[in-house]
């Protein structure tokens, strides 16, 4: 397949999308947790029109011009990932759930913690949207982008009157 990538600045740090084919197959922040090595995004693409498209709906929504993605996403996973996921991208823009509801979607509140792995190992954050997922008290937990990315995406999408009613 044609894997190559592109780095694009954002409000967030520089971000590298990578693609395969015709689909994106990964979004990684710098220093990111469970980031591929470089040699693995291919070459660096120049003009490329899904990663042109994939760089300007990024930051559409880094800006809160956009609350959703139309791009081909592709993630290589195991079937229990991908079932995880799949989850992730029912989560409406806004709102949040835990791991273990997210395992109560599987049929096994057990597999919180196996969860929480498939979430912490998603190759697309931001556009399959893992930062929507918190512990069971409602706390920020682990984000392979790093906290304080999880606190400002969750932020970006707070409701108004949330925000509204915040003393910060």
């Amino acid at each position: 397949m044609n894997t190559r990538h592109t780095v694009v600045d954002t409000t967030l740090g520089p971000v590298t999308i990578v693609a395969e084919g015709d689909a994106v197959t990964g979004l990684y922040f710098q220093h990111h947790t469970r980031r591929p090595a470089q040699e693995t995004f291919g070459a660096v693409a120049v003009g490329d029109a899904l990663l042109t498209e994939a760089a300007t709906q990024v930051r559409d929504y880094l800006a809160g011009r956009r609350q959703a993605f139309a791009l081909p996403l592709r993630a290589a996973g195991d079937a229990f990932q991908q079932a995880v996921w799949s989850i992730l991208n029912e989560i409406p823009y806004g709102e949040t759930t835990t791991y273990g509801r997210v395992a109560e979607r599987l049929g096994d509140r057990g597999l919180a913690y196996r969860v929480g792995q498939a979430v912490g190992a998603n190759p697309l954050c931001v556009l399959v949207p893992c930062h929507r997922v918190l512990g069971a008290n409602g706390n920020l937990t682990g984000y392979a982008g790093g906290l304080g990315r999880k606190r400002a995406l969750l932020e970006l999408e707070e409701p108004a009157q949330v925000t509204a009613g915040r003393l910060f």
